[in-house]
């Protein structure tokens, strides 16, 4: 009797595994199906925004600078869907927005000396 009991309590506690691993799998796979679908719709929309020479552009852009075409992207988006593009943007006038765009995120570095005074200085000298 203590057999079956301790038999039924595995195949219970091996059911609970199995469900909770399946779970955390179907997550997942929903996840990355998600992001899938994200993605497809941002190639469609750029798609029909862009023509081909500045989709090569962009696509170049991508694999040097991740981030900037990712921005561009982005702002190539939100212009699509509040309607202000009349067309479909040519490479001249990717050209434009990617200015723009680095306008906007320059970084300019500044390198500042802080030259600090030593005890005996030249300046001591001059007193004699």
């Amino acid at each position: 009797m203590a057999d079956e009991e301790l038999e039924a309590i595995r195949r219970q506690r091996m059911a609970e595994l199995q469900a909770k691993h399946g779970d955390a799998s179907n997550n997942q796979q929903q996840g990355e199906e998600a992001k899938q679908r994200e993605h497809d719709m941002r190639n469609s929309i750029l798609a029909q925004v862009l023509d081909q020479s500045a989709r090569a552009r962009l696509s170049n852009l991508a694999l040097v600078k991740p981030e900037k075409a990712k921005a561009v992207e982005n702002y190539l988006i939100q212009m699509a869907r509040y309607g202000s593009l009349g067309g479909k943007i040519s490479e001249s006038g990717l050209i434009e927005i990617l200015e723009k765009v680095r306008g906007q995120t320059e970084k300019t570095t500044t390198v500042k000396f802080d030259r600090r005074r030593v005890m005996d200085s030249d300046d001591d000298e001059d007193d004699y």
